[in-house]
């Protein structure tokens, strides 16, 4: 249930997002849309005005009256000027239509006649007259009459031109009307109507384009939600599902082997992953049984505490008292030496993991650790004497790679531990070996030796045979030195000497510097 709801929660996030990019791109679109046909048909205005203006000018210039007569003539020797238009008309200053450019090409008596346009009744198929006014207005058909174009004149309060769109059909009509401005006096108006289908056809391209890239967007938008789905969101969310499984101790849950053999970043990631996940299983598991065996050697002093203790209150005699007092004060040593070092080993496991390596000659470190022990007073006590002997070497290098402070520590605690075991005024030999991949050293003492035929068992947690120091050591040394060493990729074993009457001998091998 949680995996749907992660999955769906990263699409409808990313729907969301896209919708409202859908929504801020189509609310510009929309803008952009509306503002293209009024800026076409202002530039069409303005086109206009300047062709009003100079008609203007022409019939300022040439002296002609603004009257149907002296329009009529103006229009048939400049006709020219209009070629271009669909139509030029001429308003007088109260709004009567008194010349226009569709009726040029009709009889000349249509600007003749004065009177107010009526249909004449037919009487006979030969004898069809129309007056001007009406002639003019079955011409003036373009979605503004007569009544309509006057109440805009009554409504026009300045000298701006007026611009008016008509749609019929298919077909658009820009009409702009504008002053009849001779001497300084308007004495009229003229309208000019100019049929417009490219603006239409403008409008609808930039429509259909942007339609077009919608469409487009929207379909590598659907491509690319599918490519998501399928390979990003739906492999995360079978890690997801790994994860519940391990959280939850049920591996049926999800499976991560399917993903482990891409070579994208999700396959590093599900390795990466699956790294950790056992890294972190393997430190449980060694958590547990660490906990379980410091649990198991803490019960062993608290047992003999609580014996001792219940002997002391019933004992007076002073000897046994005394011998009783020694057995307690042993025993709270070995519970604090196994806490003490108990906590240690957790710390160094913890911080082991985040120390960086670094190119180490094992000659250096030997000389480093050996020092120290010479000034040490078991070593002193005891006069033990520390020999090192270079075989097989052939030029080959010493150098590793490794932490230095926890290597040291490893070679401290095998000498530490071939100390405690080695009589008086005995030697210690250290052989260094090293071969094209493999460093080996063996520290060999003259003590008695491993009384244990399978000798691993010496490198397990709280193991000591030391009865008689039993609250100083805790047992967690040799185990320790097996956990740095493979950490390094090394082996550490131990067997009793084979060279010599007694003693035991400890082998590390340690992988060379690539």
């Amino acid at each position: 249930m949680k995996l749907v709801k992660s999955s769906s929660s990263i699409l409808r996030k990313f729907l969301v997002f896209n919708f409202f990019i859908f929504l801020f791109l189509g609310s510009l679109t929309f803008f952009y849309l509306s503002g293209i046909q009024p800026n076409l048909v202002k530039q069409r205005m303005e086109k206009h005005t300047v062709i009003i203006n100079n008609t203007s000018n022409h019939l300022e210039r040439l002296s002609i009256e603004f009257d149907k007569e002296s329009l009529k003539n103006f229009l048939l020797s400049t006709r020219f000027l209009f070629q271009n238009l669909e139509r030029v008309q001429f308003y007088d200053i109260t709004g009567n239509l008194i010349a226009d450019t569709n009726v040029l090409d009709l009889d000349q008596s249509v600007f003749t006649k004065t009177e107010i346009v009526m249909e004449e009744e037919i009487k006979d198929n030969d004898a069809k007259k129309l007056s001007d006014e009406n002639t003019l207005k079955n011409n003036f058909n373009t979605g503004t009459n007569v009544n309509n174009l006057k109440e805009i004149i009554s409504n026009k309060k300045n000298d701006e031109p007026t611009v008016l769109e008509v749609q019929e059909g298919d077909n658009l009509f820009i009409k702009t009307l504008g002053d009849a401005n001779i001497g300084g006096k308007v004495v009229g108006y003229i309208l000019v109507t100019e049929q417009t289908n490219e603006i239409l056809t403008a409008v609808e391209e930039r429509k259909n384009f942007i339609i077009r890239t919608v469409l487009a967007i929207a379909i590598v938008i659907l491509i690319f939600l599918i490519f998501l789905n399928r390979y990003i969101l739906k492999p995360i969310g079978g890690l997801v599902a790994y994860t519940e499984s391990i959280k939850a101790k049920d591996e049926s849950m999800g499976k991560i082997e399917k993903f482990l053999s891409r070579s994208d970043e999700l396959g590093l990631l599900s390795r990466s992953l699956n790294n950790m996940t056992k890294d972190l299983q393997y430190r449980t598991q060694k958590a547990e049984n660490s906990s379980a065996d410091l649990a198991h050697e803490i019960r062993n002093p608290l047992a003999s505490l609580k014996g001792a203790s219940e002997l002391l209150d019933n004992t007076s005699d002073k000897m046994e008292r005394s011998k009783l007092i020694k057995l307690l004060s042993h025993d709270v040593e070995r519970i604090e030496r196994l806490i003490t070092d108990y906590s240690q080993m957790l710390k160094d496991e913890a911080s082991l993991s985040r120390e960086k390596m670094k190119v180490l000659d094992i000659n250096n470190l030997l000389k480093n650790v050996i020092d120290e022990f010479n000034n040490t007073n078991a070593v002193m006590e005891k006069n033990i004497k520390f020999v090192i002997n270079r075989k097989n070497l052939n030029g080959n290098s010493l150098q590793l790679f490794g932490i230095e402070n926890r290597l040291e520590q490893v070679l401290a605690n095998l000498l530490d531990n071939a100390v405690s075991f080695s009589p008086k005024n005995s030697t210690i030999v250290i052989d260094v070996n090293g071969s094209k991949e493999i460093i080996s050293l063996k520290i060999k003492d003259l003590g008695p030796g491993f009384n244990e035929i399978n000798t691993e068992k010496i490198f397990k947690r709280f193991y000591s045979n030391r009865p008689e120091k039993f609250g100083e050591h805790s047992g967690l040394g040799l185990n320790i030195v097996k956990s740095i060493v493979e950490m390094h990729g090394g082996k550490v074993r131990a067997i009793n000497r084979s060279d010599a009457e007694t003693g035991a001998e400890v082998e590390l091998q340690l992988p060379k510097r690539g």
